[in-house]
């Protein structure tokens, strides 16, 4: 009985964060884009982002740890079994995700396993997710929006179709195909969809950091922020997470 009472006290935690996510894309992030500090285009000017360029001039360790990572692809998760809710965006199960910081949460058996990726993220201003993101051959993301205009999103390339001119995303109206090596930033409240069009794997670092913010626009997105990493939504994630960091140590230990 408990349990049952729990299982459904998550769940309502969980449509609580839905629709409150529903009412901040109409209510409170246009008042957020209107107190950015890096102006709201759909794809960000990356002069306002000077740590970005010691990401690419290290960008081939990175990517040496992702592909060494990648050699137990599969004990690396889908990020559908990791987040029920993001199970219409994965419906293929093709898009795998190793977590090195999810919501302000360290993965510190990750980071030891990446630990120069991990020492040049941690530099990032306000980081908040950190990610390998994995789109497996034939994987396409639908049009959708992100919830919160209190973070932008960087991408940068670290292995890349050789037919790149069929895996790219698309913001708005402009679309970007990725490069090894080279990075962008990007709003993701504004409709954006991916695809990986190739019979090659496409493999980014992901990192969602906090959008510079004038007072007190600053303070409404970090109360929001502190909300969503205090609920079910992330508690069941890192439950998860743990499941497959056992099965990520298995792999390690036949090698």
């Amino acid at each position: 009985m408990a349990n049952i009472v729990g299982r459904q006290g998550k769940d309502l935690n969980r449509s609580w964060i839905v629709r409150f996510g529903k009412r901040l894309r109409k209510r409170i992030n246009p008042y957020l884009k209107r107190h950015s500090k890096v102006g709201d285009d759909a794809f960000l000017d990356r002069q306002h982002f000077p740590w970005i360029s010691r990401l690419e001039e290290e960008w081939e360790a990175i990517r040496d740890e992702a592909l060494a990572v990648l050699r137990h692809r599969e004990a690396i998760p889908p990020l559908a079994e990791l987040s029920p809710d993001h199970g219409r965006l994965d419906d293929q199960r093709k898009w795998r995700s190793f977590f090195l910081w999810g919501y302000g949460f360290r993965m510190d058996q990750n980071c030891a396993r990446c630990p120069a990726t991990a020492r040049l993220v941690e530099r990032i201003p306000g980081v908040r997710t950190v990610l390998f993101s994995i789109h497996e051959p034939g994987m396409a993301i639908p049009p959708h929006k992100g919830v919160t205009a209190s973070m932008c999103i960087l991408h940068l390339g670290l292995k890349v179709p050789r037919d790149s001119a069929n895996c790219a995303i698309r913001v708005g109206t402009d679309v970007q195909h990725w490069k090894e090596g080279e990075a962008f930033v990007f709003d993701d409240t504004r409709e954006h969809e991916t695809w990986n069009r190739t019979s090659d794997d496409r493999v980014i670092l992901l990192v969602q950091f906090d959008r510079p913010l004038r007072f007190p626009a600053s303070l409404v997105a970090w109360v929001f922020m502190e909300s969503i990493r205090r609920s079910a939504f992330v508690s069941d994630a890192r439950r998860r997470l743990g499941s497959w960091e056992t099965a990520f140590q298995r792999l390690e230990k036949a090698e």
